[in-house]
């Protein structure tokens, strides 16, 4: 397995994703990115709390082993955040995966960690992070354009 490979190709992932989610965020204001569809339905504010949740559990705990507790369920109820707020978050947090996956060693990327009571590996759980936030990206843009309809930018890059 080529692991340059899968780095590079993370660190792009990671990096588009980072992008994307700004540009969706650019285009709204904070009553906005608080806003829900319906009640069995999440606001942007939530989602990036909940990516942010899963990259300290999977990159800080399950990478580099600092200790950490994580409240999903917490991160999953409504809290009012402002775009800046959440702008800087997204900034940080994917900064920190993309500096992260471009530091780890090849015996780094094989090494385990336990998710959901399986052994899986960190390049492994690195593309399963990617999958996870690109569905959450689409969640954010689905949102986005309940709200802006027409005047909604692509993000393309």
């Amino acid at each position: 397995m080529n692991k340059e490979f899968n780095r590079m190709w993370l660190i792009r992932k990671f990096e588009e994703i980072m992008q994307r989610i700004l540009k969706a965020l650019n285009q709204l204001d904070d009553v906005q990115v608080n806003w829900s569809p319906g009640p069995n339905s999440h606001s942007i504010s939530t989602l990036i709390r909940h990516m942010e949740g899963n990259i300290l559990e999977r990159v800080n705990k399950g990478i580099l082993f600092q200790d950490m507790v994580r409240d999903r369920d917490a991160e999953l109820k409504p809290a009012f955040l402002t775009r800046e707020e959440l702008t800087r978050t997204i900034q940080e947090r994917f900064q920190f995966v993309i500096d992260t996956v471009r530091t780890l060693s090849d015996e780094q990327l094989e090494q385990t960690q336990p998710v959901r009571g399986k052994e899986r590996s960190n390049l492994d759980m690195l593309h399963q992070c990617a999958t996870h936030y690109s569905e959450h990206m689409g969640q954010i843009f689905y949102v986005a354009k309940q709200l802006l309809k027409d005047d909604y930018q692509s993000t393309s890059i």
